[in-house]
């Protein structure tokens, strides 16, 4: 525990002016960002007397050792670099919103030529529409089959329609009039991208005006006795009016708004957003945080929009955002909104009427959803936490491995052999931290020897970090990079886990004696019987096979055994796809595939002469004299034979055998204890 006081800036270092500080710890990771108004007089609050600071607030600056600044022009500069490096660098003391799943979208592709209506999770992309989020992805998929009647857009993936384009038939939407068919020129593409926009306007809210159109062209075709147009004109207007009783109105004056509500307690808040255009619920989320400091809700609700607009322009930013507190700084708030936005933005508190009914169903979801979260959170972490104090308890650590390294080693026969690394710290995977190792010290199958090399290669990386940064001597620690985020293997786990027995334990032991590491535990799991090795006991550690301990093991060296052949198979599919051309110093993949595309295959391209070789653009001459030696020393292919009629087949080589590394003759050994075949995860 530091002691504030030992890195408190002077008294008049601290500029009085807006800016945005950080703290960072002992390892030099940035565990909390915060803005103000007046560095001066926040920085202050954090220096005084330990006991009249709240609880929270006094746990991370005994955990710091060390606050820095960042000096701005504005308070809206303030809450934007804020919002970036809390994202950057995820400080552990900072509020972070989190939910357990990933919101579908419905998305319209208007950067393509031919727009594509879809339903998309993840990160929005630059040229698409979005609507919602929904609450699920059927939910979409219901809307979109109802409007598909009215706006046949295209929502076949790109393979579909390229292969529509190539056959010149359309899919079974094109036949049952559910897709224009662009892909067969029925349309052209300029129509078809005007129905997208008809499409996206009536997603937006611009419902009211389409509908009265389509009812004017029922009419004057029913007075034209165009009776079948205007029958499906009318099937038409019914399928609208379907989808938008999907989504009842809610604010009468077709208000654009997002409405966020909290509901708190001592340790944790949930929140919950309504999204409401044109009057109508478009879309929900939720998000729920540990109130790792000493927030308000008006606090809590600034972190919200922070992480709801942070990445958002135009009219992805409502006119309107009612929450149930404003934030400290609520002009700077507003402010950062309308510029987001481009346009004003109203941030305020709902005083009566429709919205603040409707405010209150969305405090009431929020309730719910703390209430759900505590009910699955309090099993999860008892459980997680007898998990780690049986482990302690079974390997006699001194306190339970917090951080929990696994390694693993995986070949085909001796041949591309690989290491894993993965992480878990506080039972939960960290699968940022997980590494990947090519074997360089030997060739051949020896799982003992992989295993010394890879614990040696991964601990010589921590003691040269710490070794560069002087730790040894000054006591000055520096396990991030300076702009805090973290180096690569840079902290040290409470435990070592080998996917293995006595021989791979043994080997992971050696490896930290010879580095003179002595404060890491190291175990083997077999997985024969599920034993759990220790160094230098002939009797392994046997736990109930009920323990949470021993089912946490076992996911980690699950989890190890996975990405280890994950890795494997795809070093095995590159070598199984690699080619003479490869062979060819300076040669990357760009120039490869042209010389492919001009030549159309290497049997013709062995053929080619120099100069010919020389016309490729992007290949001079010294490149095509290594290409054509290159080729000439490789030796063809074997001809391809039909095994069924005994017909040889013509020769059509691209570079790459028809052995695909995916197949079922081919046994994976992952670890000397692990001679089963490899299964895809």
């Amino acid at each position: 525990m530091a002691d504030p006081s030992s890195y408190r800036p002077k008294p008049g270092q601290i500029p009085d002016s807006p800016g945005v500080y950080k703290f960072r710890d002992e390892h030099r990771r940035v565990i909390y960002v915060g803005k103000a108004k007046s560095l001066r007089q926040r920085l202050a609050n954090y220096f005084q007397d330990l006991a009249g600071l709240h609880p929270r607030t006094r746990t991370m600056v005994t955990t710091a050792a060390s606050v820095e600044w960042t000096v701005v022009s504005t308070e809206v500069e303030a809450l934007q670099l804020e919002y970036s490096w809390i994202k950057e660098f995820d400080p552990r003391f900072n509020v972070k919103y989190r939910d357990d799943k990933s919101y579908p979208y419905l998305a319209v592709t208007m950067n393509e030529e031919f727009p594509r209506v879809q339903v998309m999770r993840g990160h929005k992309r630059k040229g698409v529409r979005y609507f919602g989020p929904y609450g699920h992805a059927w939910a979409i998929r219901d809307t979109v089959d109802l409007l598909l009647r009215v706006f046949p857009v295209r929502t076949c993936s790109a393979g579909v329609f390229k292969n529509a384009v190539r056959t010149g038939r359309p899919c079974l939407l094109g036949y049952i009039g559910k897709c224009s068919a662009p892909c067969v020129e029925r349309v052209s593409a300029d129509e078809h991208r005007d129905l997208a926009e008809e499409f996206c306007d009536f997603m937006a809210g611009r419902t009211g005006t389409y509908i009265r159109r389509l009812e004017k062209q029922m009419t004057d075709a029913a007075e034209e006795m165009e009776y079948e147009r205007a029958g499906r004109l009318r099937d038409d207007i019914e399928a609208l009016k379907k989808a938008m009783e999907k989504s009842a109105v809610v604010l009468a004056d077709a208000t654009d708004a997002d409405l966020i509500a909290v509901a708190e307690d001592e340790l944790e808040a949930a929140v919950q957003i309504f999204h409401v255009r044109g009057g109508r619920v478009r879309g929900q989320r939720g998000w729920v945080t540990d109130k790792v400091e000493a927030v308000t809700t008006g606090d809590l609700v600034e972190h919200a929009l922070q992480q709801l607009y942070g990445e958002e322009t135009g009219d992805s930013v409502p006119k309107e955002v009612l929450v149930p507190a404003l934030p400290e700084l609520a002009e700077t708030v507003q402010e950062w909104l309308t510029e987001r936005r481009g346009s004003n933005v109203s941030l305020r508190i709902p005083q009566r009427g429709d919205k603040k009914a409707l405010m209150e169903t969305v405090r009431r979801n929020a309730q719910q959803s703390l209430v759900l979260h505590k009910t699955k959170r309090a099993s999860d972490l008892t459980t997680r936490s007898r998990a780690l104090e049986e482990i302690a308890e079974a390997l006699e650590l001194d306190s339970a491995p917090l951080r929990i390294e696994c390694y693993d080693i995986s070949h085909l026969q001796g041949d591309d052999v690989v290491a894993s690394m993965v992480v878990f710290e506080d039972g939960l995977q960290r699968k940022s931290e997980y590494r990947r190792f090519q074997i360089k010290g030997f060739e051949g199958q020896d799982d003992v020897r992989s295993m010394h090399e890879v614990i040696t290669r991964r601990f010589r990386r921590y003691i040269a970090e710490k070794e560069k940064t002087g730790e040894w001597t000054d006591g000055e620690n520096a396990l991030t990079e300076d702009d805090g985020r973290p180096k690569r293997f840079a902290y040290p786990p409470q435990l070592v886990v080998v996917d293995g027995g006595q021989p791979q334990v043994a080997a992971a032991k050696k490896a930290l004696d010879e580095l003179g590491i002595d404060d890491i535990a190291v175990c083997g799991l077999a997985k024969r019987l599920e034993e759990v090795w220790l160094p230098d006991d002939d009797n392994p550690v046997v736990l109930p096979r009920t323990s949470e301990g021993l089912y946490l093991l076992q996911r980690v060296r699950d989890e190890a055994h996975r990405f280890a052949i994950t890795y494997q198979r795809v070093k095995r599919a590159k070598r199984f796809r690699s080619g003479p051309l490869d062979d060819v110093p300076g040669l990357g993949e760009t120039r490869k595939q042209a010389l492919i595309k001009h030549f159309g295959s290497v049997k013709k391209l062995r053929s080619a002469t120099i100069d010919q070789i020389c016309e490729v653009p992007g290949i001079g001459r010294k490149t095509a004299e290594m290409i054509a030696v290159a080729l000439a020393q490789a030796a063809p292919a074997a001809p391809a034979v039909n095994t069924a009629t005994g017909e040889i087949m013509e020769d059509e080589e691209d570079g790459a055998p028809e052995t695909t590394a995916d197949s079922p003759e081919e046994p994976v050994t992952a670890g000397a204890s692990d001679k089963r075949r490899g299964q895809e995860t």
